[in-house]
């Protein structure tokens, strides 16, 4: 049974609702699949496919079913979800018993109940490319109203994925750094006491600090963690 629909219009501006500092990039690209399912006409199960460093994955989908139409075409790559992804173009498959191009992936589709499937292409970063994959239980379930719908929402879903994508590596980065910041201090803090207990230079404590990480094969930030710790105790 096909999902409710939703006004386009509803749909487009929900997606330019979302607050990427409230939401984590997961969440966007399943809001992107769910308002899709609820929008374009004709769409039975929908799945949002990303693909970065040639690591491919459904990262959202409204069913199981949509995951498993995605996951057979990662696990052999091929078929008409990776080619929407990588040339950034839309790929129609009107009928999956008549479908020549891809003749494993339609068989198998059509095992699952599936008639007709639309992929459009998602360029998302230089790096970063993906696909928004809509799968109908009947043929011809996508005509030309429908296709048209669907690329005008995939160009909202890109910017949207495309900032969330983005938000996320920086806040990702801020982390990293942070963290880095963190471990600095902690080593600082170490060669201070290494320093003063053995009357050394700085560069000479922290070769004891490294000497020390290898022989307990721990991390550097450890084992200055456990110097100061041990000092504060005391």
């Amino acid at each position: 049974m096909d999902a409710p629909r939703t006004d386009p219009g509803e749909a487009l501006a929900a997606l330019g609702r979302i607050r990427l500092d409230e939401v984590e990039l997961d969440d966007v690209v399943r809001r992107v699949a769910e308002l899709a399912n609820r929008t374009v006409a004709g769409s039975a199960h929908v799945s949002v496919a990303l693909i970065q460093a040639g690591a491919n994955r459904a990262i959202a989908y409204t069913s199981d079913l949509a995951r498993e139409l995605d996951d057979w075409q990662y696990q052999r790559d091929d078929g008409p979800c990776l080619d929407a992804a990588v040339s950034a173009v839309s790929v129609s498959l009107p009928d999956m018993s008549d479908e020549q191009r891809w003749p494993e992936w339609a068989a198998q589709a059509r095992a699952a109940g599936i008639g007709s499937s639309l992929s459009i292409g998602l360029p998302i970063q230089e790096a970063v490319t993906g696909a928004l994959n809509l799968y109908a239980t009947s043929t011809h379930a996508f005509d030309h109203a429908a296709i048209e719908l669907a690329e005008e929402f995939a160009a909202y879903a890109a910017v949207a994925l495309a900032n969330a994508h983005l938000y996320d590596s920086t806040a990702v980065l801020a982390r990293q750094m942070q963290e880095a910041m963190r471990s600095r201090a902690v080593i600082e803090q170490a060669k201070g006491i290494i320093m003063g207990e053995r009357r050394c230079s700085a560069d000479e404590a922290f070769t004891l600090l490294a000497k020390l990480s290898q022989d307990t094969n721990r991390k550097l930030r450890e084992v200055a963690e456990a110097l100061v710790a041990n000092a504060a105790n005391r």
